[in-house]
Parts: C-alpha cells; structure tokens; sequence
C-alpha cells in the first residue's frame, strides 16, 4: 500500500463523518409542539406524537385522533485539512445546501374508557451529507470522486396503552424498523495485480438496506392536576443490512468491481425520564434528562462476500471491523408553553446534545463528534378539533480542531430545522 493511501483514508473518514444529526444517528424528535418545547415532552406526550415520546401518554386520549408533522433537516458543514509533517493538499470545503426530509404520522382509537390503541408510522433516523468532490481532489485536472452520504430508518409502530387509574397510564410500542444506507467516497489505493503495485481503484459506493425490530415502553404519572412526570426507555434496535458495493476501476485489472456486502448496526438503548408542571394556568414549563448507551455500539464490522475482494486487504470501508470509541451521553432538554388565549400558544426550548465520540477521538463514519447546543421555538393554533403547529429548531455546533503528526484538521457544523403539523380529533 502506497504511503497515500493512508492519508487519502484519513481523509475520507473525517470529511464523511461530519454527517450529522445531533446525538450520532438519531433525530432530536418529532412533532412539531414537542421540538418547538426543546424535545423536553417525556413528561407531556398530550398529542398525537406520544406513539415516539412517551406511548402512555394515548392513554389519556378520549377521541380519535390523527396527526401529522414534517420536518426538514438543513445541516451546513464545514471541512479545512492543512499540513505538519508530511505534504498533503490543502482543503477547504463547504457542503452545499441539502434537504433530508422526515415525518411522524400517528393515529389513534379508544377501544373502551381505559383502553387506547394506535399506529405510528415515522423517520427516527434521516440525514446525511454531500460534498463536492472537486474541494478534496489532490491537483487541478486530477480524479473527482464524489463523498456523499445518506442514512435513514423508518419506523413503523403499533401501540397499546392503558390508563391504570386515575393517576397513572402504561403505554408500549412494537418498532419495525426498516433501514437505509448510501454511501459514496473514494476507494484509495491498493496493491492489484501480478506486480502488486498499488493503483487507484475508483470510486467506492455501496447501497444498503435491512431490518430490524424494539419497543419503546412508556409510564406516566399525575400526582396532582398541575404535575406529570413520564418515563420511557426504547429498546436498541439491530438493523441487518443487506446491499451491494462497487469500485469502478477494480474490472480494469480483470477483478471483479462489486460485492454484495452485509453489516449489522446497533440503536442504541434510549432512556428518558420527564417532568411538567404548570405554575399558572396559561405556562407550561417541561424538563428532561435523556440518556443514550452509544458504548453498546463497540465495533461496527463489515463483511465483503465477493472472495476476490479481502485478499486486498479489505475491507476498504472505514466501518470495516472499525471500532467507535462511544461513550454513553446525556442530554438535558428544557421547554416551555405560553397560552396567549385559549387557542394560541407560544412555545420556546433548549438543550444540550454532548458528542457521542469519547474525548480526543476524531471522527467516524457513521457518527460526528459535535457537541451541539440546541434552540427551537414555535406557535400552535387551535381551531375546534383541528390544530395546526409551526416550530423552527437551530443546532449550534462547538467547532472542532484536531492536530495529529499528519495533519491538523477543523470541521463545524450547524443544523436548521423547520416543522409543521397537523392533528384532528373526530
């Protein structure tokens, strides 16, 4: 293997994993009343997006209910590489503006007084990353190749809930979860052929999908009128992926240029514990402490089934027996709900998202290592059984900056993401 190939690897790894949703592959949540409450909604889960917050929180619901939200993930990242010790091309890249696209919608049925039933169908996972090629090319008039990726999980979520008494629901969903996986970067060099001299083998890409199966299990309580506090934990979810990958060059040395591939990764196990209380009769405030078991994640491997393609040392993939370096992460999310009359409502959050990467690890290919700070603020209006709610949340990225023997590196990322929903009770 040349002494650029490691270098252009390094690369790839850095520049790919400023993908980000904040908190590794995980939305911060759905529903536009919750995110505009800084996802603090443990604790409240009154609306149609309980089926992803807190399941008991249906038991509550006295109507059929249908609901809707979008949402639109706007991240814009930056990349610089410079030069220490050895001599590799300066970068400076910016992504262009993209969209990733999610949504939750849920319905639900009361079977009797204390009985709810429900469906939840949505995008806890969606995002992704593209950049021009052109920004890492090594010379003018060299090879472009394109680095770009994109992730999403859908999930789609039966629910039961039940009201215990008067103070207390318990609430569970079954996740299947179908997941998706692009990615496209350069494949480096390698040593091909009967002199095993190494040569460029293209452009790397590879298309996945795959299942997978959780639960989220829900409690909640209501001591007194004004307070409620929530429970919920959502299982780790293991999507097997299925797919195929490509190097574009591999078929000009008479080896093969595809192999199906497979790889297993991990949701980790989610526990959130919430509060809301009610000083006044028009305030809602709401807080929660959400933590995530991102150290279960370990090693992501990847398996090449094409026989030709592991004698090369592979696999050429990053996540290729790669380990993450994951700590568990805490998340502490404030919200609060301003009526301003009986049919509109202001609302205003804040949290923070630490960096799931351990202190002094880079970055990986599936997860950025950005502590974000996260603010969201929106308005709800009431119309008899309809209401509609608009929110804009704003994920302010701590820069990065790493200096090893080869290279120093600095990447930043901020997230703009608007919403909007819809919920009808009949």
């Amino acid at each position: 293997m040349s002494k650029r190939t490691p270098i252009l690897v390094l690369a790839a790894v850095l520049a790919l994993a400023s993908l980000a949703a904040a908190n590794g592959l995980n939305l911060n949540g759905l529903g536009t009343r919750a995110q505009a409450m800084g996802g603090a909604f443990v604790g409240v889960a009154d609306d149609f997006s309980a089926v992803f917050w807190n399941p008991a929180g249906a038991a509550g619901f006295r109507k059929e209910m249908f609901g809707f939200c979008a949402t639109d993930l706007i991240p814009r990242a930056t990349y610089s590489q410079w030069p220490i010790t050895l001599e590799v091309p300066r970068i400076d890249a910016k992504t262009p503006t993209a969209h990733y696209l999610g949504f939750l919608g849920a319905y639900y049925r009361p079977i009797g007084e204390r009985v709810v039933v429900g469906l939840g169908i949505g995008t806890p996972s969606s995002q992704g990353i593209i950049w021009d090629g052109a920004d890492f090319a090594d010379m003018p008039g060299g090879p472009v190749y394109d680095r770009s990726r994109k992730t999403g999980v859908f999930s789609f979520s039966p629910l039961v809930a039940v009201k215990l008494n008067e103070w207390l629901s318990v609430g569970a969903t079954l996740n299947v979860n179908l997941g998706t996986f692009n990615l496209k970067m350069p494949g480096g060099s390698w040593p091909v052929g009967e002199g095993g001299e190494d040569v460029d083998v293209g452009q790397y890409e590879e298309n996945m999908t795959g299942w997978g199966f959780g639960a989220t299990l829900g409690v909640l309580a209501k001591p007194i009128d004004k307070l409620s506090i929530g429970l919920a934990v959502r299982t780790p979810s293991t999507i097997s992926y299925n797919g195929t990958a490509r190097l574009s060059y591999l078929s000009l040395y008479g080896l093969p240029d595809s192999s199906a591939l497979e790889r297993k990764i991990t949701w980790p196990l989610w526990i959130a514990g919430g509060v809301s209380f009610r000083p006044v009769e028009r305030l809602l405030l709401s807080a929660d402490v959400q933590w995530t078991q991102w150290s279960k994640l370990g090693q992501i491997r990847t398996e090449y089934l094409e026989p030709a393609w592991p004698v090369f040392d592979f696999p050429i993939f990053p996540l290729g027996n790669y380990s993450l370096y994951q700590k568990d992460d805490t998340q502490i999310r404030l919200g609060a709900e301003y009526l301003l009359s009986a049919t509109t409502a202001l609302r205003a959050g804040y949290y923070n998202d630490p960096a799931p990467g351990r202190p002094g690890f880079g970055m990986a290919v599936l997860y950025p290592s950005l502590t974000f700070n996260g603010f969201s603020i929106g308005v709800g209006k009431t119309i008899g059984e309809l209401q509609l709610d608009f929110g804009l949340e704003y994920l302010a990225g701590e820069k990065k900056l790493n200096e090893s023997g080869i290279v120093g590196t600095a990447y930043g990322m901020n997230i703009v993401v608007p919403s909007v929903s819809i919920q009808y009770k009949f």
